[in-house]
Parts: structure tokens; sequence; C-alpha cells
């Protein structure tokens, strides 16, 4: 089995802080691996709300996740501010795919990495709409 290919910073747009917590760390003394979820989720949509305006509460139209991985390749634990790298692999009509990469502050490589994949829905009707303009503008500006 070969070495996965462990990315770097210059691979992601933009970054985000992220501070872990307490009840993130598993009886092994490291962060559990079903948070890492929580912090691609955390840097996707705190993306979308900042940059693309996404109004979580009462849009019209919000973002459902279909999809997602994540490999491991350094333990991270409490206490520790962590980064979360954020880039687009993909853009669809109505979906996106995110490369999303958990850093400990200043190293330069990850500690993990992932994809989290968004699909844009009519909140009220349930169906998969095309990405509204504001939004699709946001994510191409973090397209690799």
């Amino acid at each position: 089995m070969s070495k996965p290919v462990v990315p770097g910073r210059a691979d992601y747009k933009v970054f985000y802080p992220i501070t872990t917590r307490w009840s993130d760390n598993d009886i092994y003394g490291h962060v559990n691996n079903v948070i890492y979820y929580s912090y691609f989720d955390t840097a996707a949509n705190r993306y979308l709300i900042e940059e693309g305006g996404l109004d979580i509460s009462d849009g019209r139209i919000v973002g459902y996740v279909v999809n997602s991985g994540c490999q491991y390749h350094a333990p991270i634990t409490y206490p520790e501010t962590i980064e979360a790298g954020l880039r687009v692999d993909r853009l669809g009509n109505s979906s996106v795919q995110y490369g999303i990469a958990i850093f400990k502050a200043g190293e330069a490589v990850a500690a993990a990495h992932g994809h989290f994949v968004h699909v844009f829905v009519e909140r009220e009707a349930n169906q998969s709409v095309p990405i509204p303009q504001n939004l699709r503008a946001a994510l191409e500006r973090l397209r690799g």
C-alpha cells in the first residue's frame, strides 16, 4: 500500500481557526474521528454565511450534506488551536464538493483532509435547485 499524499497549506484558499474542545477528545487522548466532520461542516458553512450570504435560519435555500470522507494523517488533541483549510474541488449546477483539510496551528501539512458535498435544496419543497448566484460567486472564488 502506497503512502497517501498529504496536502499542504498552498492547496487551500481560505483558512478558519477552530479551537478544540474538551469533549472532542476520546478515550485514546486525541480528537475522535467523527469530530473532524463537524470541523468540515463548520468551515464550509462559515464560508457560505460570511462570503455567500447564506441565511441558515430563514433562507429559502439550504445546503444538505450528501457525501463526505476523511483521511487522517496525524492526531490532534485538546487543547489545541487548529485551522480548517477550504477549497472547491467540483462545482455543479446544484451541488458543490469542497476539499477541506485540518492543520495544527502553524503546521505546513494537514493532520487530516477530506471532502464534503453540499446539494442545495429549496427548504419547503425539499427539492434540489440550482445554486443561487450569490453562493455560486462565492464558491467560484474557492475553485482550485
